[in-house]
């Protein structure tokens, strides 16, 4: 399938992650002219923890996902450690499910392109011009023009759309393994270790996902070496002590992301529609940003449809997209920010886990505060 210059789309996508994935579907289910550009080639592993909330899972269905048959682990316990082992337990009222991302978004872009999506894999947009009310974004594989333009890019902003010379890096790494253990399915494990925390959990093909968040710091003072960090840091963690010299490790090098950063941001800048990771600063203890990230592309496909339906002019369309986004996720990413806080401190972190031990119903509380309701 090839670009057609001369031609206006309604809509292109920069990033097909979950976000840009379900909102390229829903647009072009919409009978709406989508390209989704994307600079991997589906399928592709990404760094990230592989529990999704059970609010997301009838809404993957309506696009076409059949969960229902993929054997995935259902998942309703949660488990949180401090650094010297001590541990606490809870129930998951709403609970989770586990998947690779692998898989997911490989089954995501199948759908998609059979929905009349243009989908340009090992594609990398370079830079978006606005002139005239028509979007030019300039990518690897040519110029696309457009009606409108989603970032939806993940994390990190690419240089075209942050051109400040001062940007700021972020001061977070993550790495992912796959790895085969004994573990039960319908269990979530959050280990803590000094400035940082591991989670654990099954995902479908009997594998565990094992993704841990630490400081730029951390890995500087172990010179920059992934194992040094997670021998001399990680491991004083008895748990992770345990997976690590005990698992059997599936990838033949870790993946990694750096310069990661929960700095706050907006749902539109430099004339750019922004969802998922793009528009908000999605701390993993938000406990979904995956689900997040699904839900922000429903909401904007709504007020999207009625734009090119006339119903709405384009500054309606974002105020109402960034009141809509407000409404559904501000306090709930603030939570995880500030639950993030106590977590990865070796004092904060034991203090916190005995008073939620001894208050059982305010464990349970803080955990809903971290689940959506099922859209």
């Amino acid at each position: 399938m090839q670009v057609e210059e001369n031609k206006i789309y309604d809509g292109i996508i920069i990033g097909g992650g979950l976000a840009g994935l379900c909102l390229s579907i829903q647009l072009a289910k919409s009978g709406h002219r989508v390209v989704l550009v994307e600079k991997n080639t589906y399928p592709f592993h990404k760094v990230c923890g592989e529990y999704i909330s059970m609010e997301s899972y009838d809404f993957l269905q309506s696009l076409g996902m059949n969960l229902h048959n993929m054997n995935l682990p259902k998942i309703n316990q949660l488990s949180v450690t401090a650094h010297n082992g001590y541990k606490i337990s809870s129930p998951l009222a709403l609970g989770g499910f586990g998947i690779s991302r692998y898989d997911l978004d490989y089954e995501l872009s199948m759908i998609a392109k059979n929905s009349g999506v243009m989908l340009l894999e090992s594609c990398t947009a370079t830079n978006v011009n606005f002139q005239k009310e028509v979007y030019s974004v300039i990518t690897s594989k040519g110029i696309i023009h457009a009606k409108l333009v989603f970032g939806s890019y993940g994390k990190i902003e690419p240089s075209f759309i942050d051109k400040t010379n001062d940007k700021k890096k972020g001061d977070y790494i993550a790495i992912k393994y796959h790895i085969k253990k004994t573990f039960p399915d319908n269990l979530i494990e959050l280990h803590n270790f000094k400035d940082g925390y591991c989670g654990i959990s099954a995902v479908n093909n009997q594998t565990i996902c094992l993704c841990y968040l630490t400081t730029t710091k951390n890995l500087n003072e172990n010179k920059n070496d992934i194992k040094l960090l997670e021998k001399n840091i990680l491991m004083k963690n008895p748990y992770l002590m345990k997976y690590f010299s005990e698992s059997h490790f599936l990838f033949d090098k870790p993946l990694a992301i750096s310069q990661i950063g929960f700095s706050k941001k907006q749902t539109y800048k430099n004339d750019l529609l922004m969802l998922g990771d793009a528009a908000g600063a999605i701390a993993p203890l938000c406990g979904n940003g995956m689900s997040i990230a699904m839900r922000s592309s429903k909401i904007i496909s709504g007020y999207v449809t009625m734009y090119l339906q006339n119903k709405l002019t384009k500054k309606e369309l974002i105020k109402d997209y960034a009141s809509e986004w407000n409404k559904n996720f501000s306090f709930r990413i603030k939570a995880g920010y500030y639950l993030q806080l106590l977590f990865g401190k070796r004092i904060t972190t034991l203090l916190s886990l005995k008073i939620l031990n001894n208050f059982p119903f305010l464990f349970r509380k803080l955990i809903s505060l971290t689940h959506g309701k099922p859209f």
